[in-house]
């Protein structure tokens, strides 16, 4: 995939680094003009600047004005981020000193690029494959240290090689299916069809099948998880709020209705960003303040990822729960008679009783346990979906297999499995996934 003649051939210039004051500015430029734009800002001959060597200039407006001074970076096409003429500007971070510059470098004929235009050509000069390109962003985004490094895996281009090879595995198949074409039935050997189906199983629709299942996770590592508490008043909902996050946010007190809005807790379970919700007792009331807040408690239930709903060991009237919660908790279990019922989850907040089964019960329904296929798991809904997708077409090839008749059905559909995988690291007519998947980045990159 190249980039057209008309695109090519611009050159386009962006601030590299994030909005407002800071001690440094990055302004990048990529493009066949790069380097005589950046010739004419400094002064200097196009042949003083060498490649991935830093020079210390200053530069200036075409009015011959100091603009700013740093540092000036040039990496030569095909050797640079985007596979084109690329140079950096780092200067003073300050937002004025970096857009006179840019103004200046458009009033030379550069173009102001679009969000994620660095990125999206080094796609389109094969600098990186669509899956590492979205990776890119993934890693900016990450919001704890177990998707950043989740993120670098995909960046440094292990899941795209893992479906490159799942394509070559499938073209292989497709070539031994079609080859049969041209030999006579009787010199087709023994339980051939049956062993391409066999391998097609266990090479392709197996490492398929784990790659789906890894992206509950993979998914959520980069998207997060709500989790509401609910319970009846004085069960110590706002108690498992501060316990789980490991401070005193919430309001604890012995007066029944002390929560009476939704209160929401950034925090992280298993390296998946979570929102914790605490929310207003269930009961009956006539204050109208209370029912707001019970009234907004179901919607936060109703929209969550995850209900835990609390119980008071000693009173058996915060027992009964509508719905089906994610996770039956009791609390105060030191002031219960017995043992808890089956399906809660025993705890004493007061007493520190039960909280590592707790938190371990909350990691499974999380599927915050390290199941990735090597190491890798799918983290967005575009590849998931793909993957879906190629095999839902292997399986319809294999109803074909034993039907000589129907090999042309076969291999159109294992083509079409084909097509799906090679979406994921941007191989064929995919356009409108480019402009999808690019619209998300910020302007620099």
């Amino acid at each position: 995939m190249v980039l057209s003649l008309e695109h090519s051939q611009t050159t386009i210039v962006a601030i590299a680094t994030p909005s407002g004051r800071g001690g440094i500015g990055i302004i990048r430029i990529s493009g066949p003009e790069s380097l005589s734009f950046v010739s004419q800002l400094t002064g200097k001959d196009r042949s003083y600047f060498q490649p991935r060597k830093s020079y210390y200039c200053g530069w200036y407006d075409q009015a011959k004005q100091d603009l700013d001074s740093g540092l000036v970076l040039y990496f030569n096409a095909p050797h640079s981020y985007t596979g084109e003429d690329v140079v950096e500007l780092q200067g003073h971070g300050s937002p004025l000193l970096l857009q006179a510059t840019v103004n200046c470098l458009l009033e030379m004929g550069a173009v102001m690029a679009q969000p994620g235009e660095f990125t999206r050509r080094a796609v389109e000069n094969n600098k990186l494959n669509l899956s590492q390109a979205e990776a890119v962003i993934s890693c900016i985004d990450a919001q704890t240290i177990r998707a950043a490094k989740q993120a670098k895996k995909h960046l440094d281009g292990l899941f795209g090689d893992r479906i490159y090879h799942l394509m070559d595995l499938l073209i292989d198949a497709v070539a031994h299916i079609e080859a049969t074409l041209d030999f006579p039935e009787d010199e087709i050997p023994d339980l051939f069809f049956e062993t391409i189906a066999n391998n097609v199983k266990q090479s392709l629709i197996a490492p398929i099948d784990g790659y789906l299942s890894s992206a509950i996770i993979g998914e959520r590592l980069f998207n997060g998880v709500t989790i509401a508490i609910i319970g009846a008043p004085n069960v110590g909902k706002s108690s498992l709020l501060n316990l789980l996050v490991e401070r005193n946010r919430a309001i604890v007190s012995a007066t029944p209705g002390t929560t009476r809005d939704v209160l929401e807790i950034d925090f992280e379970i298993g390296g998946i960003p979570v929102r914790l919700l605490d929310t207003a007792g269930m009961r009956s009331t006539g204050d109208e303040i209370e029912l707001e807040g019970i009234r907004r408690a179901s919607e936060a239930a109703e929209a969550a990822d995850v209900v835990l709903f609390v119980a008071d060991a000693s009173n058996r009237a915060t027992w009964d729960c509508e719905g089906a919660p994610s996770l039956l908790i009791m609390n105060k279990v030191e002031l219960l008679e017995g043992v808890p019922p089956a399906s809660f989850i025993g705890i004493s907040i007061h007493e520190q009783i039960g909280l590592d089964r707790l938190k371990a019960a909350l990691i499974e329904i999380l599927a915050a346990d390290d199941s990735a296929v090597e190491g890798l798991y799918v983290t967005s809904a575009r590849h998931r979906q793909a993957l879906a997708h190629a095999k839902t077409h292997l399986l319809a090839g294999l109803c074909f297999i034993d039907s000589e008749s129907s090999i042309d059905l076969l291999a159109l559909e294992w083509r079409r499995a084909w097509m799906s995988l090679a979406e994921i690291v941007g191989m064929g007519d995919i356009e409108n996934i480019l402009d999808r998947v690019f619209s998300k980045f910020c302007v620099g990159k």
